[in-house]
């Protein structure tokens, strides 16, 4: 069995895709994984299951979630060792300090075309960021909610993007050492 993490992107967020935790660890049961585990209502899952392809499993994954809930949401998965390379090559491991200003953004493709100076546009001066392969980091000590730059991310990159602050990350870590 091989060790995944499913980010969803947009579920239960301001009343739309509502989804249970409970009723969305049971459709993970029905396609065949196991020791299926979720943090908070944002979609976070830690599972098991027998497929090494993401290929094949966001197939699985994405099928099942339109028939159980009549909406197919973008998914992002990682294997436990990309989850962990993520947390280890946190460009800003001082900022976990106050894990809410600390953002991981993991996006569906690598940006083809990142331009930094663009990003700097945007950015406030108290923000940090860096792209490391599939992971733009975002440090946003004055607030998630204010950054221009955690706003526009997607648009800027060009690819879809799910953001999770280390709070968030640190909890999953915690569910993937728990099997």
């Amino acid at each position: 069995m091989y060790t995944w993490i499913a980010l969803f992107r947009g579920i239960n967020v301001g009343g739309k895709n509502r989804v249970p935790m409970a009723a969305l660890r049971l459709m993970f049961e029905s396609v065949g994984c196991k020791a299926v585990r979720s943090y908070i209502q944002s979609g976070n899952v830690v599972f098991e299951s027998r497929f090494r392809s993401k290929r094949e499993l966001a197939r699985r994954i994405s099928d099942a979630t339109e028939e159980q809930f009549g909406f197919n949401p973008d998914v992002i998965f990682l294997s436990k060792d990309e989850f962990a390379i993520a947390v280890a090559t946190n460009p800003f491991a001082d900022a976990i300090s106050a894990p809410k200003t600390m953002h991981f953004f993991f996006l569906a493709d690598s940006p083809v075309d990142f331009d930094s100076r663009e990003m700097a546009k945007i950015a406030i001066e108290s923000e940090r960021y860096e792209l490391i392969g599939d992971i733009f980091f975002l440090h946003a000590p004055d607030g998630f909610g204010t950054s221009k730059l955690a706003a526009n991310i997607e648009h800027k990159l060009g690819v879809a993007a799910t953001a999770r602050n280390y709070s968030t990350i640190a909890n999953i870590v915690t569910l993937i050492e728990s099997q």
